[in-house]
C-alpha cells in the first residue's frame, strides 16, 4: 500500500473555507524529519516496482483509476471546503484526472528504445529508457485533482516511484488521491507529504536536498518555479516546469464573433480564471472590435457569481482574499490609465469576501499592469490592435507562453497565426483552456520548460541510456 501520512500526535495545520471562514480540513504538519522518511520509503519501494512487468504496472494504474472515480463524493466535498470550488469544477477536475491515469497504464508497453546502426562491425547499439528513481511531484490547489495526479502518474508508469507534496491549500483533496493510490499500488509507491504554509521552504528544500529524489516536476507560479530550479540545479536534478500564464485570444476580423464569445467566456471565467490556461488578453482586431465587446458583454452579462455549496451559478469563489485585493488593483491601476470597465462589481456581501463577479475592462493597452501581470482571477483584458500583424506582436508581448488562441473562419490563416504566436500551446477555433490526457502540454519563456501528457511524458520521468553488445573479436590501436 502506498504511504500516506497517519494522524499522528504533532503539529497539525488548519485549512479553513474560504467561503465560511470554518476549519474545511485538519492536517499533518510534516518536519523536515518525517518528509524524508516519505522519501525513504519511496526509495524502498522503487527496485520492486521498476522491475515489475509493464502489464502488472498497468494493472496496478488501472486500478487506481477505479478507485479514484470511487471517492467523488470525496473529492466534491473536499474541494467545495478547502478551496470554494464549485461542484461542476470538482467533477470535471476528476473525470479528467481518471483519464490522466489511465492514459498513464496504457503508457506502460509504450516505453521503448531503439537499435542504432554502428559503424564498429559486430555492434549492436541500443539506446533504452529506463527508470529513474524516486520523482518529486509538487502539485497547486487550483485544478487540484488533475494537477495532483498529474505529478505521479506517468512517473509511475514509467517505474518510478513518486512522493506528492501537497499543496496547504487542498491537503485533504490531495490526500484523497494518494488513498486511491494506496488501493491499488504496492507500499511506498506514492507517498504524501501534507505540511503547513509556514513551514513551505524548509520542506521543500529538504526534499529537493535529498539524495533518493532523482527528479522534480512543479506546477505553479514562477516566482517560485524560479527558486525550485535554482535549488535543483545545485544538485544537477532536471525539473519540469509548468508555470504562469498571460494567455492571449486573438480575434481576426473574419472570425466567428459567437463563437469567440463563447470561447472567451469560458476561457476566461472557467474556476474563476483560476487556470493557467486561463484567457487573460482578448486581442481583438479593430473592425470588429466593437461587434465583439458588445456581444461578450452580454454574455457574461449572463454569468453570475454564487456561493459554491448551493450550486446555482457558473462562478463560484475565488481562493482567497488576497487573490481579491490583486485582481482589484489590476483593474483600478487599468481604469486609472484610461480603461473602461464593461462586466463587474463589487463582492458579493457576507460570503467570506471570495465570491467576485466576472470583470470585463476594454482599451487595456501594454502599459497597463492588467496587460502583464497575471490575474489568476475573474477579469479579462480586451486590447484592440489595427490588423493581424498587430494582434500577432501584442500577443508575444509578454514574459509568458503557455497557451493561446486565435480564431478565423480561413483555416490555413490560423494556422499561419499560431505558427507564430510564442506559447507552448495554441488553439485555432478554440478556447485556451484544453487539456487532455494525451496531449503534450507544457509551455516557454517564464512559463516553464518539458512537457507533461502521453509520450512526452515518457521523455520526461526516463533515463535515456545507450548500452552495445559487442559480437565480434574487437581490434584496437594499441
Amino acid at each position: 500500500m502506498a504511504t500516506i501520512a497517519p494522524p499522528a500526535p504533532g503539529k497539525t495545520f488548519a485549512r479553513l473555507n474560504p467561503v465560511t471562514g470554518e476549519v474545511a480540513t485538519e492536517a499533518q504538519a510534516f518536519t523536515v524529519d518525517q518528509a524524508n522518511e516519505a522519501v525513504e520509503a519511496a526509495a524502498a519501494a522503487f527496485p520492486a516496482w521498476s522491475t515489475l512487468g509493464p502489464n502488472a504496472r498497468r494493472a496496478a494504474l488501472n486500478k487506481a483509476a477505479e478507485a479514484l472515480a470511487a471517492k467523488a463524493e470525496d473529492f466534491v466535498e473536499a474541494m467545495k471546503g478547502e478551496i470554494g470550488a464549485t461542484e461542476g469544477w470538482a467533477r470535471f477536475n476528476l473525470m479528467l484526472a481518471v483519464s490522466m491515469v489511465r492514459e498513464a497504464a496504457a503508457l506502460t508497453t509504450q516505453i521503448g528504445g531503439e537499435v542504432i546502426p554502428s559503424d564498429k562491425p559486430g555492434c549492436i547499439a541500443m539506446a533504452i529508457r529506463e527508470p529513474v528513481g524516486v520523482m518529486l511531484g509538487i502539485a497547486p490547489w487550483n485544478a487540484p485533482i488533475i494537477l495532483g495526479v498529474r505529478a505521479v502518474a506517468a512517473p509511475l508508469a514509467c517505474g518510478n516511484t513518486v512522493v506528492l507534496k501537497a499543496s496547504e491549500q487542498c491537503p485533504r483533496t490531495h490526500s484523497l488521491i494518494a488513498e486511491a493510490f494506496d488501493e491499488a499500488l504496492p507500499k511506498g509507491a506514492v507517498s504524501i507529504v501534507t505540511n503547513a504554509p509556514e513551514d513551505a521552504p524548509e520542506i521543500v528544500g529538504a526534499l529537493i536536498d535529498n539524495p533518493h529524489i532523482r527528479r522534480i516536476n512543479f506546477t505553479g507560479s514562477t516566482a517560485v518555479g524560479r527558486i525550485i530550479a535554482k535549488r535543483a540545479a545545485e544538485y544537477l536534478k532536471p525539473v519540469l516546469l509548468e508555470l504562469g500564464g498571460k494567455a492571449p485570444m486573438l480575434v481576426l476580423e473574419d472570425a466567428d464573433l459567437d463563437e469567440a464569445v463563447k470561447a472567451a467566456a469560458f476561457g476566461a471565467f472557467m474556476n474563476q480564471g483560476q487556470i493557467c490556461m486561463s484567457t487573460e488578453r482578448i486581442i481583438v482586431v479593430d473592425a470588429v472590435a466593437d461587434a465583439f465587446v458588445e456581444k461578450f458583454a452580454a454574455k457574461v452579462g449572463t454569468m453570475p457569481v454564487g456561493d459554491p455549496r448551493e450550486g446555482k451559478t457558473p462562478l463560484g469563489a475565488v481562493v482567497d482574499q488576497k487573490t481579491v485585493a490583486h485582481v482589484k488593483a489590476l483593474i483600478g491601476d487599468a481604469l486609472g490609465a484610461g480603461a473602461v470597465q464593461v462586466n463587474g462589481g463589487g463582492v458579493l456581501e457576507g460570503t467570506g469576501g471570495v465570491l467576485m463577479p466576472a470583470h470585463v475592462i476594454d482599451h487595456v493597452t501594454p502599459d497597463m499592469k492588467l496587460f502583464r501581470d497575471e490575474s489568476f482571477g475573474p477579469v479579462v483584458g480586451v486590447i484592440r490592435a489595427r490588423d493581424e500583424a498587430h494582434a500577432i506582436l501584442l500577443a508575444n508581448d509578454t514574459e509568458y507562453g503557455l497557451s493561446a488562441s486565435v480564431f478565423t473562419r480561413d483555416t490555413a490563416r490560423g494556422l499561419r497565426v499560431a505558427r507564430q504566436i510564442k506559447s507552448g500551446i495554441c488553439h485555432v477555433n478554440g478556447p485556451t483552456v484544453h487539456d487532455e490526457a494525451q496531449m503534450p502540454f507544457g509551455g516557454v519563456k517564464a512559463s516553464g520548460y518539458g512537457r507533461f501528457g502521453g509520450k512526452a511524458g515518457i521523455d520526461a520521468f526516463t533515463e535515456l541510456r545507450w548500452i552495445t553488445i559487442e559480437t565480434e573479436p574487437g581490434h584496437y590501436p594499441i
